[in-house]
């Protein structure tokens, strides 16, 4: 067969047609996030492949604001094109959390998480559900904090079963309950125990439903080792944990690369695939958090967000226990720290976003390597004719034979 004109992604990677520089996360990239695609047809065909989406999950959050009339029908479009054309799985920011859906007893809004679910559904886009339960005293109820502990457990078990039930095969995954090593309100009234008892009410609803923990200055070191404990309490206890959630924005205006490397080091060591769950850069102990809020980047401090950005995108694309990274916002009309954006509130593109394109997203077209191919879905057109395959990590190799 004949192969022409193939249009693959850079993936991370500053080489094209299989000539990759000597760098330690160049070589783990190619080794962990390629395969090998195997076309069998008539010879003199004319064969190209195309990456439709990354097996990797390369996300971001969904804000209220754009599923309600909070944000102008212009930006909610421009958000949306900007989202599909960068982004491959998505998290609920706040709408999913306890405390927004049912902030009075009986009152519970699922609205603006149906119509966020069903979105994503229509664009093909995994959704992470943030979360089911979050610990810290302030963002728990006060009329959840007024109930007998029977009326807790009780309460609790229906919130739990009824997410499941609800939303069964919707999720992704979950965070099952978020934060809890800085701070476990459920724990502290009904017991340690309880936490396996919310995973497996969960479980009842969905027995499918993958349920992470999530935590954050586990990524700085700071908490490391209070994490990888907690984590293997839950477990030795019996806890059906799916993943490991970790937030990425708690360093400053750059990151510590060494503390980031060691930290997924030591996860790894529970053989559950990692998520980094909330990503910004520059971060929340950064001067944009911790000082004036609403102070600008300099042009060269833009630059320097770029770098950290790809650095930061680089080191977990390129360890063999990540499976993901989201951003916890990409513009700056819907994002907590709007200085760690990739676009500016009127849509214009940050050096950052540059980045992000070039990392995750340029596409150009090269003499086709079957051996080099990334994992991920793939359109594989032959003499016109075209089919979606997928590539997974499990497989390696896939061999296809068009007519």
């Amino acid at each position: 067969m004949r192969l022409r004109n193939a249009v693959l992604p850079f993936l991370l990677l500053p080489g094209a047609c299989g000539v990759f520089a000597a760098d330690p996360l160049d070589t783990s990239i190619e080794k962990l996030r390629m395969g090998t695609l195997v076309i069998q047809t008539a010879a003199g065909a004319k064969v190209s492949v195309e990456q439709v989406r990354h097996e990797f999950w390369f996300g971001a959050t969904l804000p209220t604001g754009v599923f309600t009339a909070r944000t102008s029908p212009e930006d909610i479009a421009k958000f949306k094109e900007i989202f599909t054309s960068h982004f491959n799985a998505a998290v609920i920011e706040g709408a999913f959390k306890w405390h927004e859906m049912e902030p009075q007893r009986g009152m519970v809004n699922y609205v603006v998480v149906d119509r966020m679910l069903a979105w994503a559904d229509q664009q093909g886009i995994p959704v992470r559900g943030h979360c089911i339960f979050w610990g810290i005293p302030n963002r728990v109820q006060d009329w959840v904090k007024g109930l007998s502990d029977d009326e807790l457990r009780l309460t609790m078990q229906q919130r739990a079963r009824s997410i499941g039930a609800r939303y069964r095969d919707r999720f992704a995954e979950y965070d099952l309950n978020n934060e809890m090593i800085h701070a476990n309100y459920y724990e502290q009234r009904l017991g340690p125990e309880f936490i396996k008892q919310m995973a497996l009410w969960v479980k009842d609803g969905d027995v499918k439903a993958n349920l992470f923990v999530n935590d954050y200055d586990i990524l700085t070191g700071k908490r490391l080792d209070d994490y990888v404990k907690h984590i293997r309490g839950l477990l030795d206890m019996g806890t059906p944990l799916a993943g490991i959630g970790v937030q990425g924005h708690l360093h400053g205006d750059t990151f510590d690369a060494i503390a980031l490397q060691s930290a997924l080091d030591q996860l790894a060591k529970f053989n559950l695939p990692i998520r980094v769950t909330e990503f910004n850069m520059p971060g929340q102990r950064s001067q944009y958090y911790t000082g004036d809020r609403k102070a600008q980047l300099t042009p060269e401090e833009e630059r320097a967000k770029a770098e950290n950005l790809r650095q930061y995108f680089r080191i977990c694309f390129a360890h063999p226990a990540v499976t993901g990274i989201m951003m916890w916002g990409f513009w700056e009309g819907a994002n907590w720290i709007p200085q760690s954006s990739l676009y500016k509130r009127d849509w214009s593109p940050t050096p950052a976003a540059e980045a992000y394109r070039n990392l995750v997203l340029k596409r150009g077209k090269t003499p086709l390597l079957l051996t080099d191919i990334p994992l991920g879905k793939h359109r594989v057109t032959v003499n016109g004719k075209e089919m979606l395959v997928d590539l997974s990590k499990a497989e390696g190799t896939k061999r296809v034979h068009v007519q």
